[in-house]
């Protein structure tokens, strides 16, 4: 079942601040972290599942298994991408059911043509709106829970504009979207555009190195948005702490003082070894 947390910190207007995660790993330390929710980004996921880029390849299969683990790992609200819904709308009534079954707390579905692109990379393609807008409104039927959450993105600025971008938003709304999530604006005085056009709650990804500038949480909230994640954040740093260790380890035939390692105790515990341990004492001898 959907957490309901996160649609009673929208409502609150408490600002959610969630980072992406790609793996159960990744899920695990986030999930001590004390976010209000947990971001699983589909870029990352396909990196880490296929080694391949995040282009429409990756099915709904593949998701929702990786999906449904780290949700049942983890005690933190997951937000998930859906892509496209991956095809027509009865792929999307499938997949909205799938998700809110595997405990997915809020969806994401974009309105790209297929196959999809991933967000802040060039040639991306958009669907006509009236087609979006029957997605969404399949989406918010197709649901159980009003503790489900929709989230509609549109990648429209980068082709279209800021303006058309600004009126499927809009339009996503009006179809029952809970959150309105405009792909890559630009600068700061187009993300304030946004807010100051759009009536939703409105979410903002920050993408280190992509299109739009990187703010501060209280900068967002000051602009208005109620959700912000980090989805690459996890695996461009622990792509970058694993290319030094390795190099190192190459250079030097053993690890040197220079790289920093995660205790092996404390990943034993993250892992849950302690119960596995306890577990054995309990039943040694029977």
């Amino acid at each position: 079942m959907a957490d309901p947390r996160l649609r009673q910190a929208i409502e609150a207007k408490d600002f959610i601040l969630a980072p992406g995660v790609f793996d159960l790993i990744s899920a695990l330390i986030a999930d001590r972290a004390g976010f209000k929710a947990l971001y699983v980004t589909g870029y990352g996921t396909v990196a880490s599942y296929l080694g391949l880029p995040d282009a429409g390849i990756a099915t709904y299969r593949d998701m929702i298994e990786r999906i449904g683990q780290i949700v049942k790992m983890t005690n933190t609200p997951v937000i998930a991408d859906a892509d496209t819904g991956y095809g027509g709308l009865l792929n999307v009534q499938h997949t909205i059911r799938g998700y809110e079954a595997a405990g997915v707390t809020a969806i994401q579905i974009e309105d790209q043509e297929f196959p999809k692109k991933c967000g802040h990379t060039p040639n991306r393609r958009v669907i006509p709106i009236e087609d979006m807008v029957r997605k969404i409104r399949v989406a918010s039927d197709s649901r159980s829970s009003r503790d489900f959450l929709i989230i509609a993105r549109t990648d429209s600025r980068t082709g279209l504009g800021l303006d058309e971008a600004i009126r499927r938003g809009e339009a996503y709304r009006k179809a029952g979207a809970d959150v309105v999530f405009i792909e890559s604006p630009e600068s700061e005085a187009e993300m304030q555009t946004v807010s100051e056009r759009i009536d939703a709650p409105l979410f903002a990804n920050m993408v280190n190195g992509g299109r739009t500038p990187l703010l501060s949480a209280d900068r967002l909230k000051e602009l208005g948005y109620a959700i912000a994640i980090h989805p690459a954040l996890g695996f461009l740093s622990v792509g970058a702490a694993l290319d030094k260790a390795y190099k190192d380890l190459a250079a030097n035939g053993i690890t040197s003082p220079d790289i920093d390692l995660y205790s092996f105790a404390e990943f034993n515990k993250l892992l849950g070894f302690e119960d596995v341990w306890d577990f054995e004492k309990r039943y040694a001898e029977i």
